[in-house]
């Protein structure tokens, strides 16, 4: 899966899954524009080197809106950035709940309507394409993250509508379902093991997944060995969803 040439955005691109993905991004060939919610990236713990970077507030419309601006050329576009508990606080209160569909639902959206042009005029071998990222949580009820699963949901959903209507542009839209990644957002899991054991439990392989278990799957989705799949979410999760 080569990306020689190929001008990659990954939102949120700086530690976890997206740090995972801009690597596999970098290893294989493609120049890769970074976002995260610093104000540079020299701010962050070992920064991926060899990256264009900006940072983005998912919660601002125009800080959305300004970095969509300063791209030119987009052949890929990985919606990875998302959040739980925003600010540490309980999304069981309305606007907390608001404020994570916001950031892992409307945010992607919104970038990606900004960047479909530039994909449609994407000359990369399998055609300008979008993956999005869902969760496990899109297809099972977390009581303790309400806004973060109804806004996985909608990802899955959002996917295949997108996948649809921007499909006469040349446009696939895909998505990734993880299950358990070792991850800064899921750390505390690792720590209270009472949180993750019922799902390592369940799940055949037995073990936490790596961002790189992630990445393979994104690369295949945005290359042309998948020129003909769209609308689809691929779940990532060691078999959890099959058992």
């Amino acid at each position: 899966m080569s990306f020689d040439g190929a001008n990659v955005v990954v939102t949120g691109g700086t530690n976890g899954i997206g740090r995972g993905l801009v690597d596999a991004f970098l290893e294989a060939g493609a120049r890769v524009t970074v976002t995260g919610t610093n104000g540079s990236l020299s701010d962050y713990p070992d920064p991926p080197e060899g990256v264009d970077y900006h940072r983005l507030e998912l919660t601002e419309p125009g800080s959305i809106d300004a970095f969509a601006a300063t791209l030119t050329d987009v052949d890929v576009l990985v919606n990875n950035a998302g959040a739980s508990l925003p600010g540490g606080r309980d999304e069981w209160e309305p606007d907390v709940f608001a404020e994570a569909v916001t950031i892992n639902l409307t945010a992607g959206f919104r970038l990606s309507v900004a960047c479909r042009d530039r994909l449609a005029a994407s000359t990369f071998d399998g055609g300008g394409n979008i993956v999005n990222l869902a969760s496990m949580a899109s297809y099972f009820g977390v009581p303790m993250v309400p806004g973060y699963g109804a806004a996985k949901a909608g990802v899955v959903q959002m996917t295949k509508t997108l996948a649809v209507q921007w499909a006469p542009l040349g446009i696939r839209v895909n998505a990734v379902a993880p299950g358990l990644i070792e991850s800064n957002m899921t750390a505390p899991m690792k720590i209270f093991t009472k949180l993750a054991d019922p799902t390592i439990e369940r799940t055949p392989m037995k073990r936490w997944g790596t961002p790189a278990d992630v990445a393979g799957p994104v690369l295949f989705l945005a290359s042309a060995a998948a020129a003909f799949v769209t609308g689809q979410t691929l779940a990532v999760d060691g078999g959890y969803t099959a058992a």
